[in-house]
């Protein structure tokens, strides 16, 4: 797969947004611990950043999912995870379910407003106890009516705070753990959910998380996603372009720690010469910028797959595995060439190297990536 001119300006019509209205406000959004979700997609719903993929009668652009990757690839060039993040829940977290099998109804209410950024979007799988364990969430939606009646919890909910609406996995039977779930279109300002805390992380600090309950919560059966019982699976398909945008939208971020350290090594002076001229540390960025070029290759041909109508989940497994594992490695080593002043957080490397650490967690930890690859390898044990 290649960029087309129409790739490349899609990236530079992205890069220079954030440079405009990203870049600028980073740092005070991180101080704050929140960004304006609502005021920085609408700027990008006007230009019509978040509807790349979504159908053109629904106010998308109908474009293939490669334009999206050079989308997620420009968003690289923020100074730090949590806007790249939020912006990924949007459009390839949320919503692709709702786009692909939602009723009429259900993409004219909800998903419309948020190709616009009218709407901001949550996704709502992980709980306490379930995290990458997707099976063993708690949460239950029982039929009342017309209605389903929702009661339980959400954990590490992105976005959580600002959502107008979430696209909520819910038990909806008491089959098989992976036929019993559906996914269900909850509006955030309903009665009986309650936003209990924005929660306090180590990284991605302008990007809020929140823990959300539900009591009794009612809503109308008709705004569930496709076929009830199907939730896991469409899940799992969700899961597809999850992976691939965590992956690809690490890029030009670890390009750009490995920019900024050649850059402080060619001027800081230690020993009468630039740290730059240490063989050890300029053979080691060059390995690190291999690495990063294989990612995108990676990425790059997991794309041509997903676009064409393939299973890629096996190659976008591969691609998050390597990406969060790289990340930690690029991180953390570009903070060591930085010495004392990769400890002080004025510095935006310690901000990658905390706000990079969750890309082998989200969207399926390491050892589920690992659990995935063991089973198309056929060396997974028989559970007995």
């Amino acid at each position: 797969m290649r960029y087309s001119t129409e790739h490349k300006s899609l990236y530079e019509s992205v890069r220079k947004f954030v440079a405009d209205e990203i870049n600028p406000y980073v740092d005070q959004w991180e101080e704050e611990g929140i960004f304006p979700a609502h005021e920085l997609f609408k700027k990008m719903g006007d230009k019509g950043f978040l509807g790349i993929t979504k159908p053109a009668e629904l106010g998308g652009m109908g474009l293939d999912w490669s334009y999206d990757l050079a989308f997620c690839e420009a968003l690289g060039e923020v100074n730090g995870g949590s806007i790249p993040m939020a912006v990924g829940v949007q459009t390839n977290m949320a919503t692709p379910a709702l786009a692909k099998i939602g009723s009429d109804e259900l993409r004219r209410d909800f998903l419309v407003p948020a190709i616009t950024g009218e709407y901001v979007a949550c996704i709502g799988v992980s709980e306490p106890g379930a995290g990458s364990d997707v099976a063993s969430i708690k949460t239950t939606a029982r039929k009342d009516g017309d209605d389903y009646i929702i009661n339980g919890g959400k954990m590490w909910i992105t976005n959580g705070t600002q959502a107008d609406f979430m696209c909520l996995l819910a038990n909806t039977g008491d089959g098989p753990a992976h036929k019993n779930k559906s996914l269900i279109v909850l509006p955030m300002d309903t009665k009986g959910i309650t936003v209990a805390r924005k929660l306090d992380k180590m990284g991605m600090r302008c990007s809020d998380t929140a823990q959300i309950f539900f009591e009794d919560v009612r809503v109308p059966q008709r705004y569930r996603i496709g076929e009830e019982g199907m939730g896991f699976t469409y899940q799992m398909q969700q899961f597809q372009e999850e992976r691939l945008w965590g992956a690809a939208s690490t890029l030009r971020t670890l390009e750009g720690a490995i920019e900024d350290v050649i850059d402080y090594t060619r001027q800081r002076i230690a020993f009468g010469r630039p740290l730059l001229d240490n063989q050890a540390i300029h053979f080691r960025l060059a390995e690190l910028q291999t690495e990063v070029e294989l990612l995108r290759s990676l990425i790059y041909r997991t794309t041509e797959g997903y676009i064409n109508g393939e299973d890629m989940t096996r190659l976008a497994s591969m691609a998050k595995l390597k990406s969060g594992r790289l990340c930690r490695e690029v991180t953390d080593s570009c903070l060591q060439y930085y010495g004392g002043m990769g400890f002080m957080n004025e510095t935006p490397i310690t901000r990658l190297y905390r706000d990079l650490r969750l890309v082998s967690i989200g969207g399926g930890a390491d050892e589920v990536m690992l659990g995935i690859l063991a089973k198309y390898m056929g060396t997974l044990p028989a559970r007995k």
